[in-house]
Protein backbone atom coordinates (compact mmCIF):
# COMPACT_ATOMS: atom_id res chain seq x y z
CA UNK A 1 0.00 0.00 0.00
CA UNK A 2 1.24 3.18 -0.85
CA UNK A 3 2.06 6.21 1.28
CA UNK A 4 -0.60 8.81 -0.58
CA UNK A 5 -3.21 6.06 0.26
CA UNK A 6 -2.02 5.59 4.32
CA UNK A 7 -2.31 10.01 4.53
CA UNK A 8 -4.97 10.36 2.14
CA UNK A 9 -7.99 9.22 4.42
CA UNK A 10 -6.10 11.29 7.75
CA UNK A 11 -6.12 13.97 5.67
CA UNK A 12 -9.78 13.84 4.88
CA UNK A 13 -10.77 13.20 8.94
CA UNK A 14 -8.49 16.57 9.41
CA UNK A 15 -10.72 18.56 6.53
CA UNK A 16 -13.98 16.93 8.01
CA UNK A 17 -13.48 17.93 11.82
CA UNK A 18 -12.36 21.09 10.44
CA UNK A 19 -15.40 21.34 8.02
CA UNK A 20 -17.54 20.38 11.83
CA UNK A 21 -15.49 22.83 13.54
CA UNK A 22 -16.74 25.74 10.99
CA UNK A 23 -20.35 24.48 11.45
CA UNK A 24 -20.34 24.43 15.24
CA UNK A 25 -18.84 28.38 14.92
CA UNK A 26 -21.40 29.47 12.38
CA UNK A 27 -24.27 28.33 14.50
CA UNK A 28 -22.84 29.61 17.50
CA UNK A 29 -22.60 32.87 15.49
CA UNK A 30 -26.07 32.50 14.57
CA UNK A 31 -27.79 31.67 18.19
CA UNK A 32 -25.89 34.61 19.48
CA UNK A 33 -27.29 37.13 16.47
CA UNK A 34 -30.52 35.52 17.41
CA UNK A 35 -30.28 36.31 21.00
CA UNK A 36 -29.62 40.22 20.38
CA UNK A 37 -32.50 40.09 17.97
CA UNK A 38 -34.84 38.97 20.05
CA UNK A 39 -33.23 41.22 22.97
CA UNK A 40 -33.66 44.48 20.36
CA UNK A 41 -37.23 43.27 19.15
CA UNK A 42 -38.93 42.70 22.38
CA UNK A 43 -38.87 45.90 23.77
CA UNK A 44 -41.16 47.00 20.59
CA UNK A 45 -43.38 44.28 20.44
CA UNK A 46 -44.15 44.82 24.17
CA UNK A 47 -45.35 48.02 23.32
CA UNK A 48 -47.25 46.86 20.48
CA UNK A 49 -49.16 44.01 22.98
CA UNK A 50 -49.32 47.01 25.48
CA UNK A 51 -51.32 49.23 23.06
CA UNK A 52 -54.03 46.86 22.58
CA UNK A 53 -55.15 46.14 26.08
CA UNK A 54 -57.33 47.81 28.47
CA UNK A 55 -55.39 49.88 30.97
CA UNK A 56 -56.96 47.46 34.08
CA UNK A 57 -55.32 44.84 32.25
CA UNK A 58 -51.79 46.46 31.95
CA UNK A 59 -51.94 47.20 35.58
CA UNK A 60 -53.23 43.97 36.91
CA UNK A 61 -51.45 41.77 34.27
CA UNK A 62 -48.09 41.79 35.28
CA UNK A 63 -45.76 40.27 32.33
CA UNK A 64 -48.39 38.74 30.27
CA UNK A 65 -47.24 38.32 26.75
CA UNK A 66 -50.81 38.42 24.75
CA UNK A 67 -53.59 40.67 25.37
CA UNK A 68 -56.85 38.61 27.10
CA UNK A 69 -59.04 40.80 24.51
CA UNK A 70 -58.04 42.91 22.00
CA UNK A 71 -58.26 46.21 22.87
CA UNK A 72 -58.46 49.83 20.98
CA UNK A 73 -59.71 52.12 22.73
CA UNK A 74 -56.37 53.50 23.19
CA UNK A 75 -56.02 54.29 19.67
CA UNK A 76 -59.97 55.26 19.12
CA UNK A 77 -58.56 57.93 21.80
CA UNK A 78 -55.12 59.02 20.71
CA UNK A 79 -56.65 59.13 17.15
CA UNK A 80 -60.15 62.14 18.71
CA UNK A 81 -58.53 63.20 21.73
CA UNK A 82 -55.10 64.21 20.72
CA UNK A 83 -53.89 66.73 17.66
CA UNK A 84 -52.01 63.68 16.36
CA UNK A 85 -53.15 64.80 12.56
CA UNK A 86 -51.34 67.84 13.04
CA UNK A 87 -48.32 66.41 14.55
CA UNK A 88 -48.07 64.03 11.84
CA UNK A 89 -48.20 66.66 9.11
CA UNK A 90 -45.37 68.80 11.45
CA UNK A 91 -42.80 66.07 11.33
CA UNK A 92 -43.80 65.14 7.34
CA UNK A 93 -43.00 68.66 6.39
CA UNK A 94 -40.59 69.67 8.69
CA UNK A 95 -38.82 66.44 8.24
CA UNK A 96 -38.93 66.74 4.50
CA UNK A 97 -37.65 69.76 4.11
CA UNK A 98 -34.87 68.76 6.33
CA UNK A 99 -33.55 65.87 4.18
CA UNK A 100 -34.26 68.11 0.91
CA UNK A 101 -31.94 70.79 2.81
CA UNK A 102 -28.87 68.59 4.51
CA UNK A 103 -28.88 66.79 0.98
CA UNK A 104 -28.29 70.01 -1.14
CA UNK A 105 -26.06 71.79 1.17
CA UNK A 106 -24.06 68.99 1.76
CA UNK A 107 -23.67 68.01 -1.59
CA UNK A 108 -22.65 71.65 -2.29
CA UNK A 109 -20.04 71.70 0.55
CA UNK A 110 -18.45 68.72 -0.38
CA UNK A 111 -18.49 69.40 -4.33
CA UNK A 112 -16.72 72.63 -3.31
CA UNK A 113 -14.24 70.80 -1.00
CA UNK A 114 -13.43 67.89 -3.22
CA UNK A 115 -13.42 69.41 -6.86
CA UNK A 116 -12.40 73.26 -6.09
CA UNK A 117 -9.33 74.88 -5.35
CA UNK A 118 -9.44 78.09 -3.20
CA UNK A 119 -7.73 79.18 -0.06
CA UNK A 120 -8.71 77.96 3.22
CA UNK A 121 -9.96 74.32 1.59
CA UNK A 122 -8.07 72.05 3.88
CA UNK A 123 -9.10 74.56 7.11
CA UNK A 124 -12.31 74.16 6.43
CA UNK A 125 -12.79 70.77 5.83
CA UNK A 126 -10.61 70.28 9.24
CA UNK A 127 -13.39 72.23 10.67
CA UNK A 128 -15.66 70.39 9.67
CA UNK A 129 -14.25 67.75 10.76
CA UNK A 130 -13.92 69.10 14.19
CA UNK A 131 -17.50 70.20 14.02
CA UNK A 132 -18.31 66.00 13.59
CA UNK A 133 -16.89 65.37 17.06
CA UNK A 134 -19.21 67.78 18.52
CA UNK A 135 -22.70 66.37 19.85
CA UNK A 136 -26.08 68.86 18.79
CA UNK A 137 -26.55 68.71 22.55
CA UNK A 138 -23.60 71.34 23.28
CA UNK A 139 -25.26 73.34 21.21
CA UNK A 140 -28.62 73.67 21.76
CA UNK A 141 -27.93 76.71 24.05
CA UNK A 142 -26.87 78.69 21.10
CA UNK A 143 -29.44 77.15 18.48
CA UNK A 144 -32.03 78.50 21.60
CA UNK A 145 -30.71 81.80 21.93
CA UNK A 146 -30.24 82.35 18.01
CA UNK A 147 -34.10 80.83 17.34
CA UNK A 148 -34.94 83.42 19.86
CA UNK A 149 -33.31 86.81 18.59
CA UNK A 150 -34.37 86.04 15.41
CA UNK A 151 -38.32 85.48 16.73
CA UNK A 152 -38.18 81.62 15.18
CA UNK A 153 -39.05 79.67 18.09
CA UNK A 154 -42.28 78.13 17.98
CA UNK A 155 -42.04 77.39 13.76
CA UNK A 156 -41.36 75.42 11.15
CA UNK A 157 -38.78 77.60 10.31
CA UNK A 158 -37.29 76.85 13.90
CA UNK A 159 -37.16 73.54 13.92
CA UNK A 160 -35.68 73.07 10.52
CA UNK A 161 -32.61 75.81 10.35
CA UNK A 162 -30.59 74.14 13.56
CA UNK A 163 -30.59 70.58 11.97
CA UNK A 164 -29.73 71.84 8.02
CA UNK A 165 -26.11 71.32 8.81
CA UNK A 166 -24.92 67.83 9.26
CA UNK A 167 -21.26 67.01 8.97
CA UNK A 168 -20.97 64.09 8.73
CA UNK A 169 -23.03 63.42 5.24
CA UNK A 170 -20.38 66.58 3.90
CA UNK A 171 -17.81 63.78 4.92
CA UNK A 172 -19.48 61.21 3.02
CA UNK A 173 -20.25 62.83 0.10
CA UNK A 174 -16.89 64.45 -0.18
CA UNK A 175 -15.16 60.83 0.27
CA UNK A 176 -17.57 59.65 -2.89
CA UNK A 177 -17.08 62.79 -5.18
CA UNK A 178 -13.24 62.65 -4.71
CA UNK A 179 -13.44 59.53 -7.00
CA UNK A 180 -14.91 61.19 -9.64
CA UNK A 181 -12.31 61.74 -12.52
CA UNK A 182 -11.82 65.30 -12.74
CA UNK A 183 -12.15 64.98 -16.64
CA UNK A 184 -15.74 64.45 -16.30
CA UNK A 185 -15.97 68.67 -14.42
CA UNK A 186 -13.59 69.37 -17.16
CA UNK A 187 -15.76 68.10 -19.84
CA UNK A 188 -18.37 69.70 -18.39
CA UNK A 189 -17.03 72.77 -18.29
CA UNK A 190 -15.68 72.58 -21.79
CA UNK A 191 -19.64 72.72 -22.86
CA UNK A 192 -20.52 75.67 -21.29
CA UNK A 193 -21.63 73.83 -17.72
CA UNK A 194 -21.56 76.17 -14.59
CA UNK A 195 -20.87 74.40 -10.78
CA UNK A 196 -24.10 73.93 -9.81
CA UNK A 197 -25.35 72.11 -13.19
CA UNK A 198 -21.91 69.65 -12.85
CA UNK A 199 -23.00 69.10 -9.59
CA UNK A 200 -26.96 68.44 -10.20
CA UNK A 201 -25.98 66.58 -13.60
CA UNK A 202 -22.79 64.57 -12.90
CA UNK A 203 -21.68 64.21 -9.78
CA UNK A 204 -25.00 63.33 -7.91
CA UNK A 205 -26.36 61.05 -10.69
CA UNK A 206 -22.94 58.89 -11.01
CA UNK A 207 -23.18 59.44 -6.97
CA UNK A 208 -27.20 58.28 -6.36
CA UNK A 209 -26.98 54.94 -4.33
CA UNK A 210 -25.25 57.17 -1.34
CA UNK A 211 -27.51 60.13 -1.83
CA UNK A 212 -30.72 57.39 -1.80
CA UNK A 213 -29.24 56.46 1.57
CA UNK A 214 -28.45 59.20 3.10
CA UNK A 215 -31.38 60.67 1.97
CA UNK A 216 -33.68 57.90 3.75
CA UNK A 217 -31.38 57.93 6.53
CA UNK A 218 -31.84 61.70 7.00
CA UNK A 219 -35.45 61.23 7.17
CA UNK A 220 -35.72 58.51 9.60
CA UNK A 221 -33.04 61.16 11.99
CA UNK A 222 -35.52 64.25 11.42
CA UNK A 223 -38.70 62.12 12.36
CA UNK A 224 -37.02 60.72 15.32
CA UNK A 225 -35.81 63.87 16.18
CA UNK A 226 -37.44 65.14 19.89
CA UNK A 227 -34.68 67.07 22.09
CA UNK A 228 -34.51 70.30 19.51
CA UNK A 229 -38.05 69.96 18.84
CA UNK A 230 -39.12 69.58 22.15
CA UNK A 231 -37.24 72.57 22.84
CA UNK A 232 -38.12 75.06 19.97
CA UNK A 233 -42.23 73.42 19.68
CA UNK A 234 -43.41 74.87 22.38
CA UNK A 235 -47.20 74.62 21.00
CA UNK A 236 -49.28 71.98 19.88
CA UNK A 237 -49.88 73.89 16.72
CA UNK A 238 -46.23 73.44 15.81
CA UNK A 239 -45.06 70.27 17.89
CA UNK A 240 -43.76 66.89 16.01
CA UNK A 241 -44.74 63.51 16.67
CA UNK A 242 -42.17 62.55 19.12
CA UNK A 243 -43.16 65.73 20.92
CA UNK A 244 -46.58 65.18 20.49
CA UNK A 245 -46.78 61.63 22.45
CA UNK A 246 -45.03 63.13 25.64
CA UNK A 247 -48.38 65.45 25.96
CA UNK A 248 -50.63 61.94 26.07
CA UNK A 249 -51.76 61.61 29.34
CA UNK A 250 -54.86 61.21 32.13
CA UNK A 251 -55.77 63.41 35.37
CA UNK A 252 -54.78 60.57 36.98
CA UNK A 253 -51.13 60.19 36.08
CA UNK A 254 -49.56 58.19 33.27
CA UNK A 255 -51.86 55.98 31.12
CA UNK A 256 -49.75 53.42 29.62
CA UNK A 257 -51.97 51.81 26.95
CA UNK A 258 -52.58 55.05 25.48
CA UNK A 259 -48.46 55.76 25.92
CA UNK A 260 -47.61 52.52 24.18
CA UNK A 261 -50.30 53.48 21.21
CA UNK A 262 -48.97 56.73 20.70
CA UNK A 263 -45.50 55.32 20.77
CA UNK A 264 -46.03 52.67 17.85
CA UNK A 265 -48.50 55.09 16.11
CA UNK A 266 -45.07 57.82 16.29
CA UNK A 267 -42.80 54.78 15.13
CA UNK A 268 -44.79 52.85 12.65
CA UNK A 269 -44.18 55.69 8.88
CA UNK A 270 -40.70 55.40 9.73
CA UNK A 271 -40.75 51.74 10.13
CA UNK A 272 -42.54 51.30 6.82
CA UNK A 273 -40.23 53.71 5.18
CA UNK A 274 -37.72 51.35 6.33
CA UNK A 275 -39.05 48.03 5.78
CA UNK A 276 -40.11 49.31 1.96
CA UNK A 277 -36.86 50.93 1.28
CA UNK A 278 -34.41 48.17 3.20
CA UNK A 279 -33.00 46.24 0.15
CA UNK A 280 -32.38 49.82 -2.16
CA UNK A 281 -30.54 51.20 1.30
CA UNK A 282 -28.43 48.18 1.37
CA UNK A 283 -27.68 47.63 -2.07
CA UNK A 284 -26.63 51.44 -2.37
CA UNK A 285 -24.44 51.46 0.53
CA UNK A 286 -22.60 48.11 -0.98
CA UNK A 287 -22.78 49.45 -4.30
CA UNK A 288 -21.22 52.62 -3.11
CA UNK A 289 -18.61 50.97 -1.47
CA UNK A 290 -17.94 48.50 -4.07
CA UNK A 291 -17.72 51.55 -6.17
CA UNK A 292 -15.49 53.68 -3.79
CA UNK A 293 -13.24 50.65 -3.44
Amino acid sequence: MSSEAITRPVENAARLKGDRLIDFGGLALTVVTLGFALMAIFPVYWAVVTSFKSETEVIASGIALWPSRINTEAYEHIWTNTNIGIWYINSFVTSTLITAGVIVSSAGCAYALSQLDFPGRRLIYVLILACFMVPMQALIINHFVLMAQFKLLNSWAGIILPQLIVPVTIIVYKQFFDNVPREFREAAQMDGAGHFKTLFRIYLPMNWGITSALAIITFIGAWNSFLWPFLAATGEATMTVPVGITQVKDAYGIVYARQMASAVMAGLPVAVLYLIFQRRVTQAIMLSAGVKG
